[in-house]
């Protein structure tokens, strides 16, 4: 397919790319935006290193297709803190000292904001549905102790 102009919101911003329009929305964001925050993990959606948000939903960057984002409203991790503050998620995973290498957090901050942002009062059932992002150092029982430490999260739920 021949490039052409896909428009949509980047971080508050409003991005033309033109470019083919099946390329990734991972490597359109890290390639041609710049923005290196958005991890590649697997390629197929499954390890979740690549998650933003478009429209305020957890989407796996790296199996969505540029054109499919055509007019949306998309937040990477570099678009999470506002005004130089950290979001909630983002202060808890210093907080409770989550990340290990690193390499996934930034896609499991945007599963767990996304989460939290839908249903402030998750269960731990809803947790474990939700965030299915893999982190191979093991830093999950951290992660947990993260969420449950926002103030909006309770252990049996609402």
């Amino acid at each position: 397919m021949s490039d052409m102009p896909v428009t949509f919101t980047l971080n508050g911003q409003p991005r033309r790319l033109d470019v083919d329009p099946d390329t990734p929305l991972l490597w359109a964001i890290r390639d041609h935006l710049g923005l290196t925050g958005t991890k590649f993990g697997c390629g197929i959606g499954e390890c979740g290193s690549c998650t933003v948000h478009v429209n305020g939903k957890a989407e796996r960057s790296c199996s969505t297709p540029l054109q499919a984002v055509e007019g949306a409203t998309i937040t990477t991790i570099e678009g999470l803190a506002t005004g130089g503050v950290l979001s909630a998620v983002q202060q808890a995973w210093l907080d409770q000292q989550v990340p290990q290498c690193g390499y996934c957090q930034s896609g499991m901050i945007m599963a767990v904001s996304a989460l939290l942002a839908e249903r402030p009062h998750a269960t731990d059932a809803e947790v474990d549905a939700a965030i299915t992002n893999i982190c191979r150092c093991g830093t999950l029982a951290r992660v947990r102790k993260a969420i449950r430490g926002l103030a909006a999260v309770t252990e049996g739920g609402a």
